[in-house]
């Protein structure tokens, strides 16, 4: 368990933007600031949470998280799919091969929950080119993992919901190629899926991004972090759904829930984030790191902005 105290120690000195000299301004992303060198991009991930794609401030370590987890899992997928990792200069940073993205996510999902099931709940049956029964439960398991993607929104906007059959014809993605990144993603949420268990844990769902390094594809982006994907607590899994409760959750979905919870849900003006949310948060994400990875997080001793410096001029990249 992470050390609350320390936590509450290092909410003053998170990493909400980069400013890194002698390289181009970056393009910000709701989280990570991208950083174009020619053939490779430097990723820094910063601490910023965002959710209903607002940013609503920082919590403290979450960018060296997502990175940790990321690794991890490009360390552990390889074999599936070549993914963009070069280097892991900076616990905040990860230097990447440039890719020509696939302007499609890819998400994968074994359960009910979250925006599929609000979508349902409102009575939708068909989405994703998909049709789902009447009588399906919140958080119910699906016998096999459904793909429903989305095409990969501008910053700002939405993304929207796709058909397989869509993703083809409006030409997103050339029909041998479509058939690749659905072979890749199945078989990275096998993986990740039967790893996870291994943990005491259920991937939930979750987000993949590819792209193309010449014709070679790869994954992109991160894969199977508290970000991108939903994690419960297996042991707990069965109980809660017979007793129709939500699941214990440890990833990003406790801030969506925070936020609704407080009449939030992408319009006006967000909540601002109080203390225990940001500490919690950080906690549930340091957890979940060590849970997943095996290895215990190690909180930062110099404020992340200067340690990002001095890490990315001794690899020579500034």
């Amino acid at each position: 368990m992470a050390n609350r105290k320390k936590l509450s120690e290092l909410l003053g000195h998170t990493l909400q933007r980069s400013q890194l000299p002698g390289l181009p301004e970056p393009v910000r992303g709701k989280v990570r600031d991208i950083y174009d060198l020619g053939d490779r991009l430097l990723l820094v991930t910063s601490d910023r949470i965002s959710a209903f794609d607002v940013v609503l401030g920082t919590v403290p370590c979450k960018g060296q998280v997502l990175n940790a987890v990321a690794v991890h899992w490009f360390e552990r997928t390889k074999d599936v799919v070549a993914n963009h990792l070069l280097d892991w200069p900076d616990p905040n940073a990860l230097l990447v091969r440039k890719l020509k993205p696939l302007p499609v996510e890819v998400v994968l999902r074994r359960y009910i929950t979250g925006s599929l099931w609000r979508e349902y709940q409102s009575g939708t049956r068909q989405i994703y080119g998909l049709t789902l029964p009447d009588g399906l439960k919140p958080d119910q398991r699906f016998d096999t993992p459904i793909l429903t993607p989305t095409t990969k929104a501008e910053q700002g906007d939405h993304d929207a919901p796709l058909s397989s059959e869509e993703v083809v014809s409006r030409k997103l993605v050339e029909p041998e190629l479509w058939q690749k990144v659905q072979q890749a993603a199945f078989a990275l949420f096998a993986r990740g899926e039967a790893e996870a268990l291994e943990r005491g844990l259920i991937l939930v769902d979750t987000k993949y991004e590819f792209g193309l390094d010449g014709d070679q594809l790869k994954v992109m982006d991160e894969i199977h972090t508290p970000d991108s994907s939903r994690f419960w607590e297996s042991s707990e899994y069965q109980a809660r759904f017979e007793q129709g409760k939500s699941q214990k959750m440890l990833d990003k979905e406790n801030i969506r829930q925070w936020l609704i919870e407080r009449g939030f849900s992408g319009e006006g003006t967000p909540p601002e984030l109080s203390e225990e949310i940001r500490i919690s948060l950080a906690s549930t994400y340091l957890d979940l790191q060590q849970r997943l990875t095996g290895t215990e997080p190690t909180l930062p001793v110099d404020p992340p902005a200067e340690r990002l410096i001095k890490n990315l001029r001794a690899k020579g990249i500034l």
